[in-house]
């Protein structure tokens, strides 16, 4: 394996030799070692910090094009750094944060022109700016198999710009687990292969001021003009157009130019379409045109493979156990999976001790909120779902497939498989059903939650109920 993974650096160093000269890869890729591969990805030792600095500022694009050509797509890097010489415990590792150096981020600029950031029709104009953070690409997205279909959704999406099999896509899910990331990686994927790809990130509230802007300089015709030039429209935090007329019948045209002129259209939001208030059914049904996808918490895999790699972009090395702790006890938003990482970080440097489990501890005190889980089992929800449907809990049992019975019979394998730890064996075994009914009632209900109002405040209202 050594052998092997000499072979391929040297290769790597080829490819850098014949682009930037003998005398600079001897002078900064000289010293770098390669240390292992694995899971696709690469180590490297490197002699100081500073190299580290500069491989990540002046070489990473040179860097990652090469590391695909030889090893592979999806490979990753990290950076092993001795801190004291000749000191192997003194050794940290670092992850290269992936940025994408295609984006020129200058962030939330003063949206407040007349012609928002910049004129799009000119391909010529470096004023026109995505509004896409560069660190949150693809590859600094962890996954798993909790988030793998929407991830999947997205990258399919964001590799065939071409093709509107998911268009729009309308990705809804809890604050904090990642909805804004996926979107914006879409948008950098697409700008990557096609840096003269017209695409705009925008937050519905910035949309918002930037239509009051236009209107009380009366130029919403600019502004619509200005929308309708996009190849890609990427819009955070949906759920802003609640009871906001005009603002949706600004968006309404907008999204009907770019959809009817095969441009892509991806959402977020913090709830299905289905349950936005105060929205007028037309904008409603256009969200039906493409596909609406949950992005739920991290399951406890994903906690700790999140966990590991914000640890490791930090130069962190957290213990497994303190990992174990942190994702049995979070609450699963990502960002606070992050708050707690930094914390450790700053509480260890503050008080230059090592990582244990105590001070994990007492740094979730201040970061998780305590919820007391009430444990709910198959006969509270039977009973509770048979209350809400307004039935005698025996009929449910019962072979009768009347659409009220059926539904509530759905419902009650949905919600055990949500709520409880019962296989879907076990579901069909309480209710007299077939494990393949079972597993087909469970993929009903979660396949008509997004679109079907009453089903999914029925859902809801047992939910809450069970919780009390």
């Amino acid at each position: 394996m050594t052998e092997d993974l000499n072979i391929k650096w040297a290769k790597c160093l080829e490819i850098i030799r014949d682009n930037i000269g003998e005398a600079r890869t001897s002078t900064w890729f000289g010293c770098a070692k390669p240390v292992s591969f694995e899971n696709q990805k690469l180590t490297l030792a490197l002699p100081t910090y500073f190299y580290y600095e500069k491989y990540e500022d002046d070489f990473i694009n040179l860097l990652s094009t090469t590391l695909r050509k030889v090893f592979g797509e999806g490979v990753k890097l990290d950076y092993q750094i001795g801190i004291i010489n000749n000191d192997a415990a003194s050794n940290v590792i670092l992850s290269s944060p992936q940025q994408s150096h295609v984006i020129k981020n200058k962030f939330v600029r003063s949206m407040q022109d007349s012609s928002p950031l910049g004129n799009p029709s000119a391909d010529n104009t470096p004023d026109f700016d995505p509004q896409l953070n560069e660190s949150l690409t693809f590859e600094n997205y962890c996954v798993g198999e909790s988030n793998r279909l929407p991830f999947t959704i997205a990258e399919y999406i964001a590799n065939n710009p071409g093709k509107h099999d998911f268009n729009p896509f309308f990705l809804y899910g809890e604050v904090g687990v990642g909805k804004t990331h996926l979107i914006q990686a879409i948008g950098i994927r697409v700008k990557e292969r096609n840096p003269k790809a017209k695409v705009l990130f925008v937050s519905l509230r910035q949309f918002q001021n930037l239509m009051a802007n236009a209107t009380i300089n009366k130029k919403i015709p600019n502004f619509l003009n200005w929308f309708q030039q996009m190849d890609m429209l990427l819009i955070d935090d949906l759920q802003e157009l609640s009871h906001k007329d005009g603002t949706a019948n600004v968006l309404f045209p907008i999204f009907n130019h770019l959809h009817q002129n095969g441009k892509s259209l991806v959402f977020t939001c913090d709830r299905p379409p289905m349950e936005l208030d105060g929205i007028a059914d037309r904008l409603i049904d256009r969200f039906k045109w493409g596909i609406t996808e949950r992005l739920p918490k991290p399951d406890f895999a994903l906690k700790k493979q999140i966990l590991n790699f914000k640890a490791r972009k930090n130069g962190l090395n957290l213990p497994e156990e303190v990992i174990d702790l942190i994702a049995e006890q979070s609450t699963g938003s990502v960002r606070e999976l992050e708050g707690i990482v930094m914390g450790i970080l700053t509480r260890s440097i503050t008080l230059n001790a090592p990582i244990t489990l105590q001070m994990a501890q007492e740094v979730m005190k201040n970061s998780i909120k305590k919820v007391e889980r009430k444990t709910i089992n198959f006969d509270m929800i039977v009973e509770a779902t048979a209350e809400f449907y307004k039935l005698n809990p025996d009929v449910i049992f019962s072979k009768s497939r009347v659409r009220d019975i059926a539904d509530a019979r759905q419902v009650i394998m949905y919600l055990c498989h949500k709520l409880t730890s019962l296989s879907s064996s076990a579901i069909g075994y309480k209710l007299n059903r077939r494990h393949a009914t079972v597993l087909h009632g469970i993929s009903a209900i979660a396949d008509r939650l997004p679109y079907a109002k009453d089903l999914s405040v029925a859902v809801e209202t047992i939910e809450e109920d069970l919780r009390r």
